[in-house]
């Protein structure tokens, strides 16, 4: 049998995960040990409560992809729920979410650039800029040429390297707390409440996925495989994030940085290795984490525009240095996730998926806006026992479903009950 072109594009069960996995893991992973500082120990409860209020979210956004086959996108599951003012809503938010993830692609590349070289100045005629600010447009222009590519399938050859990376970052920072002399002694404190919202800000940055999840659910070839699709990607993400949590704060204490990478020795073998990696990551990752933004632009654009590659390529770069220009007013890595943890991700990640769902399948009906209803339907079964009304308000009372209370109606017309 031949093999339609939809279904060469859905994939399986296993590269789901993969997808999965690869959205979950991002640059929140070296925040993970600097937001452990700011809480202390027990802020570590939070990380796992917000993981699991993550994986319901996750999960709720799967029941409003079930509700309609044409619902393609986060902005198509707003729009379904409340129409077209819906959708914008949603698309400023999650374009606002990636656009700071992707200023903090750059943020993070500056960072690391400038540990490996912390004398570096860069000299254009009569101005001179520091290394930071030189690093973030370097690093700009190294990412440039990944603007001119929109093929998602050609970008996944090169982001699908975002799992393996984690992973050699979290082994090669305990391999230099063995081997760099560091060992582990930071002994931190129990709990912090001042650093307490820093370390939930910080630790929500890390589930800020859900934008992406109704793409890697529409590729999926046996959809309703999708719920231990995520079950894996949250358990096996949490577990990461957990290990470099623990391991970064045992080494380095209070002494953490924002970015557990820049506590490395450059001299060690394994802390190159990890900065190495690092700064492979947002060229990997930036016009990944752009391309939406961009097709969300390109979108409202007269149709004869919509496929211009010269127009693509304007945006996309108009699109790069304005991240760029956001790096160098605000350097500082924390206070990018920090901000985009609290605000966006919150929103996009936990409060979107429940208000789309309680409209979508309208849950809040039976907190008793349906029961005049209900008692209307009711009371038509059976005129005579006027005490139908007060029946199903007990009974919506306690959330006996309509099944149950016909049942029970059953039984009173049989002993005939009459109207007092």
């Amino acid at each position: 049998m031949a093999i339609t072109p939809d279904e060469q594009k859905q994939v399986s069960f296993l590269k789901t995960c993969v997808n999965g996995i690869n959205a979950l893991s991002g640059i929140g992973i070296l925040s993970i040990p600097y937001a452990l500082s700011s809480g202390g120990w027990l802020s570590l409860i939070l990380l796992f409560l917000i993981a699991t209020a993550a994986y319901f979210t996750s999960l709720l956004i799967r029941r409003c992809l079930d509700t309609n086959p044409h619902i393609r996108s986060y902005s198509d599951i707003a729009a379904h729920a409340f129409g077209s003012k819906g959708r914008v809503v949603a698309s400023v938010f999650t374009s606002l979410e990636l656009y700071l993830v992707a200023t903090g692609l750059l943020i993070m590349e500056e960072d690391n650039l400038h540990k490996l070289s912390p004398h570096f100045v860069l000299k254009l005629g009569s101005l001179t800029l520091d290394g930071r600010h030189s690093f973030v447009i370097l690093a700009g222009l190294i990412i440039w040429p990944s603007m001119w590519l929109s093929d998602l399938g050609v970008m996944s050859y090169v982001s699908a390297t975002g799992i393996l990376s984690s992973v050699i970052i979290v082994v090669c920072v305990f391999c230099a707390g063995v081997s760099g002399g560091a060992g582990f002694h930071g002994k931190g404190r129990l709990i912090n409440m001042q650093g307490m919202p820093t370390a939930l800000s910080l630790y929500t940055f890390c589930y800020g996925a859900h934008a992406m999840f109704p793409a890697i659910y529409n590729s999926m070839r046996k959809k309703d495989q999708f719920s231990m699709v995520l079950l894996i990607s949250f358990i096996l993400c949490t577990i990461n994030y957990f290990c470099m949590a623990l391991v970064g704060y045992l080494i380095y204490g209070q002494n953490v940085q924002s970015q557990v990478t820049l506590n490395l020795p450059v001299q060690e073998a394994s802390a190159k290795i990890a900065i190495y990696t690092i700064l492979a990551g947002p060229v990997a990752k930036y016009a990944l984490t752009i391309t939406p933004i961009a097709t969300a632009i390109e979108s409202c654009l007269p149709p004869k525009y919509q496929d211009s590659k010269p127009i693509s390529i304007i945006i996309r770069t108009s699109l790069l240095i304005s991240t760029v220009l956001l790096a160098l007013l605000f350097p500082s890595f924390q206070s990018v996730t920090a901000l985009s943890g609290a605000v966006l991700v919150v929103s996009v990640s936990f409060l979107l998926p429940c208000i789309c769902y309680l409209k979508i399948f309208q849950v809040y009906r039976n907190w008793g806006v349906e029961l005049a209803d209900i008692s209307k339907r009711i009371s038509r079964v059976d005129d005579n026992h006027s005490n139908s009304i007060l029946i199903c308000n007990c009974f919506n009372r306690f959330n006996i479903n309509l099944p149950t209370f016909f049942w029970y109606k059953i039984k009173m017309a049989h002993f005939k009950l009459a109207e007092t």
